[in-house]
C-alpha cells in the first residue's frame, strides 16, 4: 500500500512546481498577472463544472440543479478564457461585495452579542475594516483592485504549491 502512494511522487512534485510558477507569475503585479488570474479563474470554473456534472450523474436528487450549475460554470469558464481581464475585474467586484457583506454581518454579530462577548469591540473593528476594504476593492481604479486581488490570491497559490508537494494524509488510511 505504501508503494502505491509513493509511486506517484512525481505527480506531487510537478503540481508543486506548477503552483510555484503560477505564484511567481501572479506576484509580478503587471498585466500578465491580471491575465493569469483570469485564466486561473477559467480553469477553476471548468473543474467546478465537471464536478457538478459528475455529482448530477451520481446523485438523482437535485439532478437538474447540478446540471444547470455545471452549465453555468462552463459558460463562466468560456467567458473567463475569452476575456481574462474582464474576469479579473469581475472577481475584484465580487470580492468587494463579499467583504462588504461579511463586514456588515460581523458588525451586526458583534453589537448583538455585546452583553455576552467581552471582545465584541474586536469584532466591531474587524467588521468595519472589512467593509472599508470591500468598498476599496469595488472602486474603479486599477491599482487598488489589482493589489487586493493579487495580494489575496498570491499567498493562496504559494500555500497550494507547498501543500501539493506533500502526499495527502488521507491516502495513508488503513481502512478497507
Amino acid at each position: 500500500m505504501f508503494g502505491a502512494i509513493t509511486g506517484v511522487w512525481w505527480l506531487f512534485l510537478i503540481t508543486g512546481i506548477a503552483w510555484l510558477i503560477i505564484a511567481l507569475i501572479v506576484l509580478r503585479f503587471d498585466v500578465t498577472s491580471i491575465t493569469t488570474v483570469g485564466v486561473l479563474l477559467g480553469i477553476v470554473f471548468i473543474v467546478a463544472g465537471l464536478n457538478e456534472f459528475m455529482v448530477a450523474v451520481v446523485r438523482r436528487a437535485w439532478k437538474w440543479a447540478h446540471t444547470a450549475l455545471g452549465v453555468l460554470f462552463l459558460l463562466g469558464a468560456i467567458l473567463a478564457f475569452a476575456h481574462p481581464r474582464h474576469a479579473f475585474w469581475t472577481l475584484a467586484s465580487v470580492l468587494g461585495i463579499l467583504l462588504v457583506l461579511k463586514g456588515s454581518l460581523d458588525i451586526i454579530a458583534s453589537t448583538a452579542t455585546k452583553d455576552l462577548n467581552e471582545l465584541w469591540g474586536l469584532g466591531l473593528v474587524v467588521g468595519i475594516l472589512e467593509v472599508l476594504l470591500g468598498f476599496w476593492a469595488s472602486q474603479q481604479f486599477f491599482p487598488a483592485r489589482a493589489a487586493l486581488i493579487l495580494i489575496w490570491d498570491s499567498p493562496r497559490c504559494s500555500a497550494a504549491s507547498w501543500r501539493s508537494s506533500w502526499p495527502s494524509t488521507s491516502a495513508t488510511s488503513t481502512r478497507p
